[in-house]
């Protein structure tokens, strides 16, 4: 019994040798040129761009294959960091975004989260010829667009917006791309002061970021105070007439709200007699206005997340 066994044991023993020996040997083997083009030409990789901040996105009017993410330039911002595994800070300027080879344009509706507004091509071009105070990306038209983010909010041409208008509006738009590669993004363009050098993205996760974030962040505001700014701003940027409003807030926020307030009113406490739950986690309200800011602004930077800050719907607008 016992030299049966120790007979099977040698046969398993011999088979896995075997077997091992057979997995290295065609490790070590040199995979074909051509099936190695053909792997690469099949492969896909799904790649998502996304933009945070005030921006508005556009059809490029010279060119049916691209887009052209729009964003005004204000002191109440930093300036446009453009993140991927590295990252650069891009002052204000146009700027065009190389995609390597991809998957068709998406042709479906857009998904009615996305805030759609007509602009006349004069004020397009206005906001276009606005050196010094926009920033102007160029990119491929996407495969998709996907709502990275988004908040219940209220749009309208009256102000405060009508509540018929109510709904969950995206805030941060990702665009995907199909790549069989990952190597190929790169970045160029021309700022409207001083110079850029061409960089090569290194995109080593499926993601690249524009994002622009608030220069100061107040814990203490109930009010979404900088959302409503940056979208007043936006909209200024672009002459359109709108204004936004967000509807878990209480209606005394519309007193301070910098959409319809002078300047001097944006730096009044807003009459809290309608509590509210804080937009940063319970055990924060312990720390001091001014720590919590730096906290903010640095998760911001590490995590590359806007946290609460910008609320404000992205713009998708069509030429009338």
């Amino acid at each position: 019994m016992k030299k049966r066994r120790h007979f099977v044991i040698h046969i398993a023993a011999m088979l896995l040798a075997t077997l091992l020996v057979s997995c290295n040997q065609s490790k070590q083997e040199p995979v074909p040129a051509a099936r190695t083009a053909a792997l690469s030409a099949t492969a896909s990789e799904k790649v998502f761009v996304t933009f945070e901040g005030p921006w508005a996105l556009v059809a490029d009017p010279k060119d049916p294959n691209m887009i052209l993410a729009l964003a005004p330039k204000t002191k109440a911002h930093l300036d446009l960091n453009v993140s991927a595994s590295n990252d650069v800070t891009l002052a204000a300027g146009v700027y065009e975004l190389s995609v390597p080879a991809h998957g068709a344009a998406a042709t479906a509706a857009l998904d009615p989260t996305f805030a759609q507004v007509k602009i006349d091509a004069k004020s397009l071009q206005h906001a276009l010829d606005d050196k010094s105070a926009r920033y102007v990306i160029r990119l491929p038209k996407p495969e998709a667009y996907a709502a990275a983010g988004r908040r219940r909010a209220r749009i309208g041409t009256a102000y405060p917006p009508d509540a018929s208008s109510e709904q969950n509006f995206a805030n941060q738009v990702s665009l995907r791309y199909s790549v069989a590669s990952l190597t190929g993004f790169s970045l160029a363009g021309t700022p409207d002061t001083g110079s850029f050098n061409p960089m090569l993205l290194q995109v080593d996760t499926p993601a690249i970021r524009f994002a622009i974030a608030p220069a100061a962040v107040d814990p203490a505001d109930l009010c979404s105070t900088h959302s409503r700014e940056s979208f007043r701003d936006l909209v200024k940027f672009l002459d359109l007439t709108l204004y936004v409003d967000f509807p878990d807030e209480a209606s005394d926020c519309h007193k301070t709200d910098p959409q319809v307030r002078p300047a001097k009113a944006d730096a009044q406490t807003p009459n809290q007699a309608e509590p509210r739950a804080p937009a940063y986690p319970a055990f924060l309200a312990q720390v001091e206005p001014e720590s919590l800011e730096r906290v903010l602004l640095a998760a911001m930077y590490f995590f590359h997340t806007s946290g609460p800050i910008c609320k404000a719907p992205i713009l998708f607008l069509t030429v009338s």
